[in-house]
């Protein structure tokens, strides 16, 4: 049966080597970092200048994936903007946030710079104040700290104050995270992780469904311990009313080895900008990362300059100017603990008279032939680098397309001509020119698949199996398989031609058993 889907899939594209179509790319979101921009007018006890029309609350807690309360709609005029992220608002780690308006992009508002830095232990005990004005139009505002770029929407200014015209419903994603066996099951448990964006009216509010308990709103990753098979749908509802299509992710959870005696392995990496001495500019972040194949990972730890060991839930930022350590150490469920690991760095300020923009490179890969066309696909990769007030963001635009910000290599496999614009954008405002690539892919000779769907994991009419998209052969995914069997066999349910292709697959040794036993699951659940 491959056989014959490969073959099916090779007539049926030969046109598509012809004629190339862009492809819509999902790119992860860069971490971005935004140095401290300490105190903003109107924050601790000095009186207002004049009362304002309207009011305007952000907050954070914990969380780095959303903030924890955010407006969605507002009228246009003066305003006051209120940013608090204390313990009050659900931050009992001290951990900082921000509010910032993107100034640099092209289809929203950029007439307020707003730009905010809070902690619960700051001089304002983490409760800032701007008075403001605001226009008809849109705002995108974000966390700027790197690992925080999940806390992000968007703010309507309307006449009426309300979503206006909106009928486009939210987008939202999930992840799936943890250890995993050699099939892919999550050892000891599984985190999965949604997040949800809307451009309009904003997101209202995000729902999640365990196993057909019912939906129930989403506000933290959701941790599943129970062995077995699960799915996790989701769905996502802006301020105008839309509700998105129920998106669904399906995985296994295995029991840990009892008798494990090796501790997880743990390490850390420090990011951020660099000045020419390595000292890191503004705030370094650290990101430990622990894994574990007997037991599972139960906990990792750090410790920043003796204070002591704490619980690690997500990157640590550290913005105060000198020297630092960081410890680590995780424990897995058998009570292993790994030896302590320790990372030293310097943190500097940002010279605050920066007026020179950021450096970006790019650099396109890929295998090419005698005409230096890339075969089957091109990957594009970019990085920017500010020595004066650091990096705030790299942004790129892929033939003609909106500007996008930068976070992992762009991979391009549709043939034909392409074209990718990028510039990066610093602390102190200052932009570097758009750089340019133009490159051509082609389709390799006996490619049955040019253009394949090169999704990171299988996907059953939108539903996420968690199951690896392998290549099968002759440049043929597994979801290029079950495109071409859906198309040829319209009759029968969704289920059958997935347990069908799936059993073919399994018995090729391409996809293990407990991996068809999900793509199975996934395809009754997109049937329901």
């Amino acid at each position: 049966m491959i056989r014959q889907l490969r073959a099916s899939l090779r007539a049926r594209r030969k046109e598509t080597v012809r004629g190339a179509a862009v492809v819509g790319l999902a790119v992860a979101v860069v971490a971005l970092w935004l140095v401290p921009a300490g105190a903003l007018p109107g924050g601790g006890d000095e009186p207002r200048a004049a009362a304002q029309e309207q009011v305007l609350t952000w907050t954070a807690s914990n969380s780095m994936t959303a903030y924890a309360s955010a407006p969605e709609t507002a009228k246009p005029g003066p305003t006051t903007i209120v940013f608090e992220t204390s313990e009050a608002t659900g931050n009992t780690t001290g951990m900082s946030h921000t509010l910032t308006f993107d100034t640099s992009s092209s289809e929203h508002n950029s007439d307020v710079a707003l730009n905010i830095v809070a902690s619960p232990f700051d001089a304002n005990e983490g409760r800032y104040e701007v008075d403001v004005v605001l226009s008809p139009g849109t705002y995108r505002y974000y966390c700027a700290i790197p690992g925080h770029s999940a806390m992000q929407g968007v703010l309507v200014v309307s006449e009426d104050g309300g979503g206006g015209d909106d009928t486009t419903p939210p987008e939202v994603t999930a992840t799936v995270s943890g250890d995993t066996d050699a099939d892919g099951s999550y050892i000891g448990a599984a985190t999965v992780s949604l997040s949800a964006q809307d451009s309009g009216s904003g997101v209202d509010s995000v729902e999640y469904d365990l196993d057909g308990a019912g939906f129930t709103g989403y506000s933290e990753p959701v941790t599943v311990a129970e062995p077995g098979d699960h799915t996790v749908q989701y769905r996502a509802t802006d301020a105008a009313g839309n509700v998105s299509e129920v998106g669904s992710v399906t995985f296994t959870v295995v029991e840990g080895d009892p008798n494990d005696s090796d501790p997880p392995e743990v390490s850390a990496a420090v990011s951020g900008d660099t000045d020419a001495d390595g000292n890191y500019v503004g705030a370094a972040v650290v990101e430990v990362d622990a894994q574990d194949s007997g037991s599972g990972v139960d906990s990792v730890e750090y410790d920043l300059d003796g204070a002591g060991f704490t619980g690690y839930s997500e990157p640590v930022t550290v913005a105060e100017p000198g020297d630092h350590t960081v410890q680590y150490r995780a424990t897995d469920r058998a009570g292993n603990t790994s030896e302590v690991g320790s990372v030293t760095f310097t943190v500097v300020e940002a010279d605050e008279g920066d007026t020179t923009p950021p450096e970006v490179t790019a650099q396109v890969t890929g295998d090419q032939d005698a005409d230096w066309n890339y075969v089957d696909s091109a990957t594009v990769s970019l990085s920017a680098d500010d020595s004066g007030s650091g990096v705030r963001f790299l942004r790129y635009s892929l033939d003609g397309g909106s500007y996008t910000p930068y976070g992992e290599p762009i991979v391009i496999n549709r043939p034909g001509e392409h074209t990718v614009l990028y510039h990066a954008v610093d602390q102190a405002g200052n932009r570097s020119e758009d750089g340019t690539l133009t490159f051509t892919v082609v389709a390799a000779e006996g490619d049955a698949c040019p253009g394949s769907d090169i999704r990171p994991t299988v996907m059953i009419d939108g539903h996420d199996t968690t199951v690896a998209n392998v290549d099968t052969g002759d440049g043929c995914t597994i979801n290029d398989l079950f495109i071409s069997h859906g198309e040829q066999h319209r009759s029968g349910g969704a289920a059958e031609r997935a347990a069908d292709v799936a059993a073919e697959l399994a018995a090729a040794d391409v996809i293990s058993d407990a991996e068809k036993r999900r793509i199975v699951l996934a395809a009754e659940q997109a049937r329901r």
